[in-house]
């Protein structure tokens, strides 16, 4: 039976939780009943949410909306499948689907997909597998797996790539036609393929997380569910790779820097910079266990960026305070990292730590160096960043021009009231514009 729900806004409030919690499950579970076919899956996934979206506020919130989401799907994967002009190819994969959804019912041990839950964590592996794999161009497995697995929408990942809407839509059709069309298996690779196939993964599970870490949009900064999935996604990676460093490096990261998550906001969600946190309210425990996995990945002697990095997040969670921060050794890390995985947005996490190690100008003129790079000049950070090192240095009016320009680009409410306070507290208020 459907549960009423008062009122609209509370309709679609129950619509985004169901997309939160069931998008990736739902998605990697139909991608198998379909025989592999990501694209179809996700179509048919789409089309299931856009048709609670029209019918919820009418007929209320299913008591399930998982299982209500899950029968939608199918029924429009089926509709889909009977259309298909290689139909003979696909049958055995329609006769599955119109078998589920005569006997969806029938098995009270299922979740709400109809399926083992010991499987779920499978089907998902899968998905992420097929998604990562190396006949798809690695920004391709990149933004398909971001989209599928992390059920970001295509303006979430365009952000991730630093490119506009248009262009990821079309990426993202090219990439699911390839998968379709060089019959890319829907499996865990087998384990001699595993070590090969690792680099495309971790690079994925991390973007998950960034996006979780500073949500695009929304009213808040944190998406603490994509946050917990690639943590969780990155554990299951570990247990069939146990002795892989860079898959401890990535664990140990996201958990050194989830365990500031606490402390990342005030009452009102605004969000509170790292300076300014309060420490006691870190998860020691997830320090403590980010930590051993850092070691334990340094203990395999097989240096990488994301160990570096992990390296960084420790050097925070250590520090007693702000002031205590061992700024010239994170500088020295970004230099490494820089070595290793050159990009410009390393190069202005390395001009911040420059800036607080050795001054604000020093930060500077690194950060002039990044000025031709037309990837960064919608990239919010570098206009934020920016903005505080000017203001460090004493020039208020050019802080106040890179100010609002930094809020032109942020599109979190939660994290443009952080920076208009910011930019106030320090005396620069943001020119009109």
């Amino acid at each position: 039976m459907a549960r009423r729900v008062g009122g609209t806004d509370a309709t679609h409030l129950a619509i985004e939780q169901a997309y939160r919690e069931e998008w990736t499950s739902l998605l990697a579970t139909l991608a198998g009943q379909v025989g592999g076919d990501v694209g179809l899956a996700e179509e048919a996934v789409a089309d299931a949410f856009a048709a609670a979206t029209a019918e919820w506020p009418e007929t209320g919130v299913p008591a399930r909306p998982g299982g209500w989401l899950t029968t939608v799907a199918r029924r429009r994967a089926i509709d889909a499948l009977r259309r298909d002009r290689t139909r003979a190819a696909k049958q055995p994969a329609l006769e599955h689907l119109e078998a589920l959804v005569r006997d969806e019912n029938d098995n009270p041990t299922a979740d709400e997909h109809g399926h083992d839950r010991s499987g779920v964590a499978d089907d998902q592996l899968r998905l992420l597998f097929t998604c990562c794999h190396p006949a798809l161009a690695l920004e391709a497995r990149v933004a398909l797996t971001l989209r599928a697995v992390g059920g970001l929408e295509v303006s979430e990942v365009a952000r991730a790539f630093l490119t506009s809407e248009a262009t990821m839509y079309q990426r993202l059709v090219r990439a699911k036609r390839k998968v379709k069309a060089a019959g890319i298996p829907y499996r865990v690779p087998p384990d001699d393929e595993l070590p090969q196939r690792l680099g495309g993964v971790l690079h994925v599970l991390h973007l998950i997380y960034t996006e979780g870490h500073v949500a695009t949009a929304g009213d808040a900064l944190v998406r603490t569910d994509l946050c917990e999935d690639a943590i969780r996604l990155t554990r299951l990676v570990l247990e069939l790779l146990p002795t892989a460093a860079e898959a401890h490096g990535l664990l140990a990261l996201l958990l050194l820097t989830d365990a500031r998550r606490p402390a990342r906001t005030d009452a009102d969600g605004t969000p509170v910079s790292l300076e300014d946190q309060d420490r006691g309210r870190w998860d020691r425990d997830a320090i403590a266990e980010g930590t051993a996995v850092l070691d334990h990945a340094l203990g395999l002697r097989e240096p990488g960026p994301f160990q570096v990095q992990a390296a960084v997040a420790a050097l925070h969670a250590e520090a007693p305070s702000w002031d205590a921060t061992d700024w010239t050794q994170i500088a020295a890390l970004y230099g490494a990292l820089e070595r290793l995985a050159p990009s410009p947005v390393v190069t202005l996490n390395r001009a911040a730590a420059l800036a607080f190690a050795d001054g604000p100008h020093v930060g500077l003129t690194l950060l002039a160096t990044l000025d031709g790079d037309d990837r960064l000049e919608r990239y919010q950070p570098l206009h934020a960043t920016r903005a505080e090192l000017l203001a460090r240095a004493g020039d208020l009016t050019a802080a106040a021009t890179a100010y609002r320009r930094a809020l032109d680009l942020t599109h979190n409410p939660a994290e443009h009231r952080a920076l208009k306070a910011r930019a106030a507290r320090i005396g620069c208020a943001p020119p009109a514009g």
